[in-house]
């Protein structure tokens, strides 16, 4: 199950308090406080973990608590810390706290991390208190209560080109033709549910990454379908390849839709570069491709994952555009 967004809430634990207590040994008299102090108390800290790809372990646990500070001890021992709780998160994780609405955190590489709560700080035993004016303080502090905090996970793929189209346009069947990535696929009309992820070879040392992401309709962007749901996963690819059956009334009409719900979502993402792929071009007579490709504009890309008629050419446009970002 692909899980991409879900609400938590997070405690970090409280510091310990801190110990009233006097030195008492035999022959030592007036011995003096020697109260330690609290121990820290544990941090809530995310990590972006490269072997997960789904927030699924969040849906079922909502709640995380981090120990609490032990108290502080005679001889002046201070109470033990207690344990962080580490969160493991797929990377593309975005942190949001639900109260501010403010961004927290974006982990978008393998292996960062971040504190999301801080686990309060111990109080001070009575020998901090101690003065020429009071030799035997009985005062010690409370333990600092640890943060707490209510946040939004929500999980965005880091690919290099995502793959946008309706329903049945046949996104799920170029990425399984340019990839070992293995979508479902069928010959009946219906979309599919979660984005999926392959790495796409162009020749040795050099591949990118490519998301199929699952189809979208019209009115996705007002939240129709499934469309909220997955057009986040948009925002950061690098490269969008709009994929539009040849087999459509008006294939500029539909390649219009694709950009207008993706405006209405977000008008940032139509600044990003971009291909225009025609699909299943093996459907069509060649005269009659022939007077179509003649009627649209010519950066148009005419492929057949199913033949594999052009799937060439549209790697090496998406690698043209890749090198001409990376410079």
């Amino acid at each position: 199950m692909f899980i991409d967004y879900v609400e938590i809430e997070i405690d970090a634990g409280n510091g310990g308090p801190g110990c009233v207590s006097f030195h008492r040994e035999k022959f030592v008299p007036k011995g003096g406080p020697d109260g330690g102090d609290g121990g820290r108390g544990g941090s809530v800290i995310a990590v972006a973990d490269s072997q997960l790809s789904t927030l699924l372990d969040f849906r079922y646990k909502r709640k995380y608590k981090a120990e609490n500070g032990k108290h502080g001890e005679g001889l002046l021992k201070s109470g033990k810390s207690g344990k962080d709780i580490i969160l493991k998160l797929p990377v593309g994780t975005v942190i949001k706290d639900l109260s501010s609405e403010e961004l927290i955190v974006d982990l978008d590489e393998a292996g960062a991390d971040f504190v999301l709560a801080k686990g309060g700080r111990g109080g001070r035993g009575n020998n901090h208190f101690k003065s020429p004016t009071n030799q035997t303080p009985r005062r010690a502090d409370d333990g600092i209560p640890g943060e707490k905090r209510k946040i939004a996970l929500e999980l965005k793929l880091l690919a290099d080109v995502g793959l946008v189209g309706f329903p049945n346009a046949g996104k799920s069947t170029i990425l399984a033709t340019l990839s070992a990535a293995r979508p479902k696929i069928a010959d009946y009309p219906f979309t599919t549910l979660k984005p999926n992820l392959g790495i796409v070879s162009i020749r040795e040392h050099k591949s990118f990454v490519m998301a199929d992401i699952p189809g979208l309709i019209e009115g996705a962007s007002l939240g129709k379908g499934l469309g909220l749901q997955f057009l986040r996963h948009i925002q950061r690819t690098k490269i969008l390849a709009y994929i539009i059956d040849i087999n459509e009334p008006d294939i500029k009409k539909a390649f219009c839709s694709l950009q207008k719900e993706l405006e209405e979502f977000d008008d940032f993402l139509l600044s990003k570069v971009s291909l225009v792929i025609v699909t299943k071009t093996d459907t069509v007579s060649e005269s009659d491709l022939k007077k179509l490709s003649g009627k649209l504009p010519s950066d148009y890309i005419y492929i057949s994952a199913v033949s594999g008629s052009g799937i060439n050419g549209f790697k090496q446009e998406i690698e043209k555009r890749l090198d001409q970002l990376r410079a």
